[in-house]
């Protein structure tokens, strides 16, 4: 039944039926009466539920306050809009330039995490995923085949759980002309595997080539004594 119904039924219960004359109600007790026939739960049947009321007082509230920016906006909604297109660029273009946002990496995590591997074997899974341009995990093994390949010519101890910046500091006291590419290594290694960035091909391609340089480098021995044995002639095997 509609509310219309119901204050006719209302204004009914207020007048007589057949000839007599109306019955004369003071004011407020007719006002009572309408009341309590309104209040009744027929009457309500159709209103909104309170999660409709809610979602109305929300769309309210943000219209309320669009058309407040609207008013403060250069040109109104147009200028309100345009305002947010340009936010939205400029978050787009920091995200396409910096990429998916970077957690710190975690310094405990060891280097190697599976049964010890020679750095031939390393080098040949690094070589592997770079044939499918799998680069993250070509950059890993590539870093793996680097400190297998120092510990296996003594210049690192063969240490597990060593992370890979401990790797690159400790390499980069024998291999002081190589200190600096150790370590940046040793960051795109860790950006790859605990920063969740995807590597490129140029940084595998830097890797390998460090691992190259590194294999043809003489390690410089700071603590050794000096030999008193005469100098080699020239031409000989050293």
């Amino acid at each position: 039944m509609s509310p219309t119904g119901g204050v006719g039924k209302a204004v009914r219960v207020l007048w007589r039926s057949g000839d007599q004359p109306p019955v004369t109600i003071p004011r407020d007790p007719a006002r009572e009466a309408a009341r309590r026939e309104l209040s009744k739960r027929m009457y309500h049947e159709s209103d909104p539920g309170l999660l409709q009321r809610a979602l109305n007082a929300f769309w309210d509230w943000v219209g309320g306050l669009f058309d407040t920016a609207s008013s403060a906006a250069p040109g109104g909604s147009v200028g309100l809009l345009v305002i947010a297109l340009a936010v939205l660029a400029l978050i787009g273009a920091l995200w396409w330039r910096l990429g998916t946002p970077r957690r710190m990496p975690t310094s405990s995590a060891a280097l190697f995490e599976d049964r010890p591997k020679s750095a031939a074997e390393h080098r040949a899974a690094a070589e592997a995923h770079a044939a499918q341009s799998h680069w993250s995990q070509a950059v890993q093994e590539r870093m793996r085949a680097v400190v297998r390949s120092l510990e296996e010519r003594a210049l690192l101890d063969v240490r597990p759980g060593r992370t890979a910046d401990e790797a690159a500091v400790e390499a980069g006291r024998a291999l002081p002309d190589h200190a600096d590419r150790l370590r940046v290594a040793a960051r795109d290694f860790d950006d790859v595997t605990y920063g969740g960035r995807a590597a490129a091909e140029g940084t595998y391609r830097r890797l390998a080539d460090l691992d190259d340089d590194l294999e043809r480098t003489r390690p410089q021995l700071t603590d050794s004594a000096p030999t008193t044995a005469p100098d080699a002639p020239t031409g000989a095997a050293g």
